[in-house]
């Protein structure tokens, strides 16, 4: 196979493919066979017809058709992989010339295929970049405090008017046209929340008990859901949230700890490994931000025009679409520099990494481990995901990570060690690594 590329438009090109015959001929030489056993000629065993009869009866360009038709998308796989395209799009593809259709067997298949690529771009070097995240702030631990004091509350009435964070029991009726369509007693809400109708906070803020008030609002379930109905409210009661002190004796019923002092340093300890995390993912996308803003990654716009036209509803407002093309822009370059990034730092997916994933996914989300491994292409997709994001992790190794107050931050609980060299997984294991896949799924789900 010869292929050569042309540069039509910044992010555009052309591949111009020739197969000589003697490359098709293995393939031809199948379709004779294949033609063969499915026809019946008088005077020739099924199976058994020769190419030149089959030439005679139904033309040889029947079969280059069927041969064309086979081998065109790997060749066309292949030009791209030697040329090093990464195309966004499906080719639009014209078959110039075909091997001789009369007359001796040669000549050659030619095919154009005009493709939406990403120009080649330079990974920006890690040494030197430098990402702030967030730290652990006494904030961070009162909050944790509070949301533990928060589920031992108690509700306590109070005669003054109601404001947000109190709560208060009603009755609720919503009528269309005078008609009562839905209606709910004695229900304990929370004002501020807004997880009932829109307009019912602002109706309830500065009422007391045995008043009643009305507005109007969408309903959000129901027969009439979406229709505007007339809404009137019962306050039965208003009361306020009390939260225990946090003290020894609290301490001591919430946990295994005597003191609130060491009820605080847990809940820092706790605090502390939940941020570290919380930062490595701060850090992951500031990274991500840095290197986009060193490298410039020309996205074609019929990529992204497809993207958007499958991600945001039909109507949507101008300002809507542009916030998705943003954000399906930027989505995009993140996955082309990440796979920058693992060609750069020699990343390898492991077949026990594709276990390990397989494995979470399925008793994370409940996927379909067939569905996840259906084939050679899907395995190759979430080789590539993998990739992708073992990529990021390992960049994380190369940058300085700095909370707001200036110290460096310890992301080794979350990166792990460094990557020892592991055997690859790549199609032609495909099949071998989704039954060992199903294999140690089966054995974790027994709990062998």
């Amino acid at each position: 196979m010869k292929s050569t590329v042309e540069t039509l438009e910044p992010t555009k090109v052309r591949l111009t493919v020739e197969v000589p015959y003697e490359e098709l001929k293995s393939e031809m030489d199948k379709a004779y066979k294949d033609i063969a056993s499915q026809v019946s000629i008088p005077g020739f065993r099924k199976g058994h017809v020769p190419a030149r009869i089959i030439d005679q009866r139904f033309g040889r360009a029947a079969v280059i058709e069927q041969v064309v038709n086979e081998v065109l998308p790997g060749q066309y796989s292949d030009a791209v992989a030697e040329h090093e395209l990464r195309p966004m799009t499906q080719p639009e593809v014209e078959v110039t010339e075909i091997p001789a259709t009369s007359g001796a067997p040669g000549g050659q298949l030619v095919f154009t295929a005009e493709v939406a690529v990403v120009p080649s771009f330079e990974v920006p070097e890690l040494d030197g970049i430098e990402v702030d995240t967030t730290e652990v702030s006494d904030e961070d631990v009162q909050k944790e405090l509070d949301d533990l004091r928060g589920r031992f509350a108690t509700l306590k009435p109070v005669t003054r008017k109601a404001k947000t964070g109190d709560f208060a029991t009603i009755d609720l009726v919503a009528t269309i046209d005078g008609e009562e369509v839905d209606s709910v007693a004695d229900v304990s809400y929370e004002i501020g929340s807004g997880n009932m109708l829109d307009g019912q906070d602002k109706a309830l803020r500065g009422t007391k008990a045995g008043d009643e008030v009305t507005f109007t609002s969408t309903l959000k379930g129901g027969d009439h859901k979406d229709e505007e109905a007339e809404v009137t409210l019962t306050v039965k009661s208003v009361k306020v949230r009390e939260l225990p002190e946090a003290d020894d004796d609290f301490a001591q019923m919430v946990s295994e700890f005597d003191t609130a002092e060491e009820l605080l340093a847990d809940l820092r300890e706790q605090v502390s490994k939940q941020k570290t995390s919380e930062q490595a993912l701060q850090a992951r996308d500031r990274l991500v931000d840095a290197l986009l803003d060193k490298v410039e990654i020309l996205l074609p716009t019929e990529a992204v025009d497809h993207e958007v036209e499958h991600r945001v509803e039909e109507g949507a407002s101008a300002k809507d679409k542009k916030e998705a093309r943003e954000a399906i822009e930027r989505e995009l370059r993140t996955e082309l520099l990440s796979e920058a990034l693992a060609k750069k730092l020699d990343v390898k997916v492991g077949q026990q990494e594709l276990i390990d994933y397989a494995i979470q996914m399925s008793q994370t989300y409940g996927v379909d481990i067939n569905q996840l491994f259906s084939s050679p292409q899907q395995m190759s997709s979430v080789i590539a995901d993998l990739g992708r994001a073992k990529a990021l992790v390992e960049a994380l190794r190369g940058v300085t990570v700095k909370d707001t107050a200036g110290e460096v931050v310890d992301l080794s609980a979350f990166l792990g060690e460094a990557p020892v060299e592991v055997e690859e997984s790549d199609e032609d294991e495909a099949d071998g690594a989704v039954e060992d896949v199903a294999v140690a799924i089966e054995s974790a789900e027994s709990g062998e």
